[in-house]
């Protein structure tokens, strides 16, 4: 985790005190259980919860030497606790294995987690909704490899994030019904040790639900969707922000991150004013995916368990949900503040020559009688000549002055088809399919 791309609530989760809180959960619940059921004395749960109320600091370093000796995490967890608790803290742990409190801690850490990027989601979903509705009806060119296509507008840009985040939101709700499940079954989930029972209370306790079947270890495939989700939601990230970036372009200049006063873009050129926040977020994007294919090979374990993912998962369970956590906020802060220029816009609508009305007067010709293939051709002629003019040359005056073309349609009837409202007759239709209004 690198300090500069974290917030404080999502790295909380991933704390070692944290952490170690979340153990002792797991294992005071399951004594408690235990002892409901007789299998340990009720003094056990009790003696744990009355240390528990007295809100002690966990300390990180002396559990940290102890596993220094021990080489073990657990174990070293278990014995500073009864060093705390006394005698009674020898029924802790009673028929549970490591994984049974590693695994299931996991899961409250990755639903927390995903707690957080959900309302991440929520607040950009908002920002993006407001910039769309503001920009609704404001034209803009749409490219197709970088070209100049037909128009449309910026709101519908954004509309088109908007739809985009909200599945990436949907796709993480059930991820985290997928991540939160706890698993207390003993040595290779068979339960020969520990009472189904158990189980289920500890489950109950900490919002999850019990894992059907499990080999010692949650399986892994839950947590391969987990990651790939975040994945395609850093994904999303970087889509928009490369939209964003190459309309900050000099050339094109349609939009620009907000530049705030004193804000210096080069070292070198007082004049520089980068799209540094979404160049950092396509970077980002990249570190969030990188997580995702080591989560996919943890799935293939050995037999009931081994621990080849678990230092993988030490690495991409924090670094993961925090890197998203700070991109996410920052992509939202990024729309919130865009600057839009819409005259801007417009001049590059019409830097063409009117191009981008083409495929109209071919649809026209064809109804006028031409077969499709002349009436591409007519239109590709005069096209081409003003795309080597490099727009100087209009579009609607050559076509006009065809032959072929006059002889089919009139001057009149070639300027209607050069009506930039016609490509927007649909917007409304659009905005409320995304946003249900």
């Amino acid at each position: 985790m690198v300090p500069r791309y974290a917030r404080p609530a999502m790295t909380a989760i991933w704390e070692p005190e944290a952490r170690f809180r979340i153990w002792f959960e797991i294992e005071a619940h399951a004594t408690q259980k235990l002892g409901e059921i007789g299998v340990v004395p009720p003094s056990a749960a009790k003696a744990l919860w009355d240390w528990w109320a007295t809100n002690p600091k966990i300390d990180v370093a002396a559990i940290d030497a102890i596993e220094a000796v021990t080489k073990h995490d657990v174990i070293a967890f278990l014995d500073w606790v009864a060093q705390q608790v006394g005698p009674e803290a020898r029924f802790m742990h009673q028929g549970m294995t490591s994984s049974d409190v590693l695994d299931t801690a996991l899961s409250v850490q990755l639903t927390q987690a995903a707690d957080i990027l959900l309302a991440d989601i929520d607040a950009l979903l908002e920002a993006i909704r407001r910039r769309a509705f503001e920009h609704r009806h404001t034209p803009t060119i749409g490219r197709s490899h970088g070209i100049h296509a037909e128009p449309t507008t910026f709101g519908l840009k954004l509309a088109q994030a908007y739809a985009e985040f909200t599945r990436g939101r949907a796709r993480l709700v059930a991820a985290r019904a997928e991540i939160a499940t706890c698993a207390i079954s003993g040595a290779v989930g068979t339960f020969a040790n520990i009472h189904p029972e158990v189980e289920e209370y500890v489950a109950e306790k900490l919002g999850l639900a019990a894992e059907p079947v499990s080999t010692q270890v949650i399986p892994r495939d839950r947590h391969a969707m987990f990651f790939a989700t975040l994945g395609v939601i850093a994904s999303s990230i970087e889509r928009l922000a490369t939209e964003v970036r190459h309309l900050q372009r000099t050339e094109v200049l349609e939009v620009e991150e907000y530049f705030s006063p004193g804000q210096k873009g080069s070292s070198a050129m007082p004049h520089k004013r980068n799209p540094v926040l979404t160049e950092n977020l396509t970077g980002l994007a990249r570190m969030v995916r990188s997580a995702v294919t080591p989560a996919l090979e943890n799935v293939a374990l050995w037999h009931e368990r081994d621990i080849s993912h678990s230092s993988v998962e030490r690495y991409i369970g924090p670094d993961a949900t925090i890197t998203l956590d700070f991109a996410l906020a920052r992509l939202t802060g990024v729309i919130d503040k865009l600057l839009v220029y819409p005259e801007r816009m417009q001049k590059n609508l019409d830097r063409m020559g009117g191009l981008v009305h083409s495929q109209r007067v071919l649809l026209a010709l064809t109804q006028a009688g031409l077969t499709r293939d002349d009436a591409y051709r007519l239109v590709q002629k005069n096209a081409m000549q003003v795309w080597q003019s490099d727009g100087q040359l209009s579009l609607l005056e050559l076509l006009k002055a065809d032959p072929e073309v006059s002889a089919v349609m009139s001057a009149k009837e070639l300027e209607d088809k050069f009506n930039l409202d016609y490509h927007f007759k649909a917007v409304d239709t659009i905005f409320a399919r995304v946003f249900g209004e």
